[in-house]
């Protein structure tokens, strides 16, 4: 039995909630290793709906531990939050199936207000984040000024961590105009979050590696998607974290070794939430047919989601950097009814065609898509279980797609419903 990794092999949004939770019926465990509450995961179970941003989906599934890694930054506030709002819908939620690491860093108001006063003196500059916080946190991460989980244990060792981590934030809202922040306030906001947080807190490197050596199956769930990665995505319009496959051992405090499976997750056609180049990005009616029809609004922030055809080029290279042994492809019965579908195989750049997405922000805004046009189809796929019940062509767009990014579709979702899904190989045994 291997521990499988489940990432976006594109910008997000990929549909990762629902697969997660198909998955997770076969796991013990579900960690998340990077990201924050940025990452929005939308669950269908027996009709109900479950949206989710900084809990592990495995969260509302009985039986199944939930743990949140040292590479999330955590919203305190939101993390009670969400788990009052789990409890309103049914789910219980305690210790027994939800951990925190003692060593996650946390995101604070300060962090919230200095992420949106950011974007909106960013101007053309703007990276279009959803100022979460998210940014801010990771930068006091690696400044090693954060406030940690466990950091809320102590009242009094507390205070000397909240002056280092304000000699860096005063200055910078000095130079904003903004009145300097109260170190007694902020000390108050941390103790009066803590009972709320510190039930959960583990040392969840130890534990982990404890469920791993007894034979536990771990799910490493993943959130944005590969190209939004910071050293392999579109820079500087990504998130604050690695978000490829490699990442889940170091989010979670575990050895390399403990990664066995990586499952990309790709939907049939392409979306981008926020700023950056988008190569294959629709700007008429087929777009917005896509959109309608694939309901493409943010699960966090409501945004609309810019849509536009699969791009084989990205996906191929995410599949490279995140070392992807299969793709979950969603969202296929969104391409029912298309006369033509087109696919990017390959971009042309200032007169030559290249096959892989350069690293310069210049040259990605430069880049056109080359494309192959596909048959469509006129069955429908919704609802399909199982491949006899794919139109023909269908068929040969998915066999065209594993073509194209030299990765086997493993699964394939065809509707928001956990069981309108088709197994072809299973992650948690190949």
């Amino acid at each position: 039995m291997a521990n499988v990794v489940v990432v976006g092999a594109q910008w997000g949004d990929e549909g990762k909630g629902k697969i997660v939770d198909w998955l997770s019926v076969r796991a013990d465990v579900v960690v998340r290793f990077q990201g924050g509450h940025n990452a929005g995961h939308t669950l269908v179970i027996d009709g109900k709906t479950y949206k989710l941003a900084l809990l592990p989906s495995g969260i509302v599934r009985p039986g199944k531990l939930s743990v949140i890694g040292n590479g999330v930054v955590v919203d305190p506030y939101h993390f009670r939050d969400e788990i009052e709002k789990l409890r309103g819908q049914g789910v219980a939620i305690s210790r027994d199936n939800l951990r925190v690491a003692e060593n996650a860093p946390l995101i604070l108001s300060l962090h919230r207000e200095l992420d949106r006063l950011r974007e909106q003196n960013a101007g053309a500059g703007k990276i279009g984040t959803t100022g979460r916080g998210i940014g801010p946190a990771y930068e006091d991460k690696v400044g090693r000024r954060a406030i940690r989980v466990m950091d809320l244990e102590d009242a009094e060792a507390l205070r000397p961590k909240i002056a280092r981590l304000l000699a860096h934030h005063n200055a910078l809202r000095r130079g904003h105009g903004l009145p300097e922040y109260d170190a007694d306030a902020l000390w108050r906001e941390c103790l009066d979050i803590a009972p709320a947080i510190l039930p959960y807190m583990d040392r969840t490197w130890l534990l982990l590696d404890q469920l791993r050596a007894s034979g536990k199956r771990i799910l490493f769930e993943g959130a944005q998607g590969a190209l939004l990665d910071i050293d392999h995505g579109t820079y500087p319009f990504v998130t604050s974290s690695n978000t490829v496959a490699s990442n889940a051992a170091t989010g979670a405090g575990l050895g390399a070794r403990s990664v066995g499976y990586v499952l990309g997750i790709a939907k049939a056609y392409t979306t981008r939430v926020g700023e950056g180049p988008f190569p294959s990005e629709l700007h008429d009616e087929t777009g917005r047919l896509i959109g309608e029809r694939g309901h493409e609004f943010g699960t966090v922030t409501g945004r609309a989601r810019r849509c536009g055809w699969f791009d084989a080029v990205l996906v191929r290279q995410t599949a490279r950097t995140s070392g992807i042994d299969g793709i979950a492809l969603t969202k296929l019965d969104i391409l029912d009814g298309f006369d033509a579908i087109k696919v990017c195989v390959a971009y042309r750049l200032d007169g030559e065609t290249i096959d892989y997405l350069p690293a310069s922000q210049s040259a990605q805004a430069r880049v056109e898509p080359i494309y192959e046009t596909i048959e469509g189809w006129r069955g429908t796929t919704s609802g399909a279980r199982s491949w006899a019940e794919l139109p023909a062509q269908a068929i040969k767009y998915v066999r065209r797609i594993e073509e194209l990014t030299g990765a086997p579709v493993a699964l394939l979702s065809t509707s928001p419903e956990r069981g309108d899904t088709i197994l072809v190989h299973d992650p948690f045994r190949d």
